[in-house]
């Protein structure tokens, strides 16, 4: 054999030799690419902290985002799913995760345990899929604004609070008085706004009219097959089968890896407590069903 036949031979065996092993190495690498769920618990109050002072776990809108983000950046997660066990929170943070699930280029699929009501619900409006379980709480469609007048008890404890104020309304909804009538009127209008808004938001991300969503939209929790009949979800299961649907969504063919997303809490956070005094959430009777303490703010 003629030594340029040798070399020459030699050069096509190795190439093959190199293009298996190409090959093998791009099967590793495409196995480890879009495999993946990533679930991210919403569990609690939402608001613009990480727990309250009652010991009751209140799930932070720039978490979320930032898990949101990472979860969108790995080549390996294909899809997300929220895990939400929540009452709602407050119109800002609830509308920011709203908004960021929206903007995610990536599948994302909501699954409602317990509880997805009020802001809640409404973030998990912004999702492509929302699962319940038949026996879930969904809903809860509107606006609480939760004053408290201690003016009696001051009195009978004999207590003589006051404030000195630069602002007509400064004082307004303070405790130790009751409100007037026109002060009424400019809460009112206000809780009016944020209703229509709430109402607007999911009608737009359900693709269902606004005069329909202002019709089941009275503050009412429904069951999850409630909910499925009246379109405020689209499938009833629990959570496996909400993450093969998400899987499914992102393109996942056969098995998939699950990746529960967490983050640590500092100290801070522990101390800090949700201020918003308006807000989407279910009522103080139900949300004590649902969480260990009550939420002391009204809420979404």
């Amino acid at each position: 054999m003629k030594k340029n036949t040798k070399f020459l031979l030699l050069g096509i065996g190795g190439l093959s030799v190199l293009t298996i092993f190409g090959l093998a190495i791009l099967v590793v690498i495409s196995s480890s690419f879009g495999g993946t769920v990533a679930v991210i618990p919403i569990q609690g109050e939402i608001g613009y902290s990480s727990s309250n002072v009652l010991g009751g776990s209140v799930v932070n809108p720039d978490t979320i985002k930032e898990q949101i983000k990472s979860a969108e950046a790995d080549s390996s997660v294909s899809a997300i799913l929220l895990d939400i066990n929540s009452p709602g929170g407050t119109p800002v943070a609830s509308e920011e995760i709203m908004n960021a699930v929206k903007e995610c280029k990536k599948p994302v699929v909501s699954w409602i345990s317990d509880s997805g009501a009020s802001g809640a619900y409404l973030a998990a409006t912004g999702t492509d899929k929302i699962i319940a379980s038949n026996s879930s709480w969904v809903g809860s469609i509107g606006v609480i604004l939760d004053l408290t007048n201690l003016s009696d008890l001051y009195e009978k404890l004999g207590v003589n609070r006051s404030a000195i104020t630069g602002g007509k309304y400064k004082d307004m909804g303070a405790d130790y008085r009751n409100l007037t009538s026109e002060e009424q009127n400019i809460l009112q209008t206000m809780v009016n706004e944020n209703y229509d808004s709430f109402i607007s938001m999911v009608a737009e991300n359900r693709n269902l009219s606004k005069e329909y969503v202002a019709s089941i939209a009275e503050g009412q929790i429904y069951t999850g097959k409630q909910a499925k009949d009246l379109k405020l979800i689209d499938e009833i299961g629990g959570k496996d089968q909400a993450l093969d649907i998400a899987a499914k969504l992102g393109g996942i063919d056969g098995s998939y890896k699950v990746v529960t997303m967490t983050s640590p809490q500092s100290f801070d956070d522990i101390l800090s407590s949700v201020s918003s005094k308006i807000g989407y959430s279910i009522g103080k009777g139900m949300g004590s069903l649902l969480e260990d303490s009550t939420i002391q703010n009204a809420m979404y």
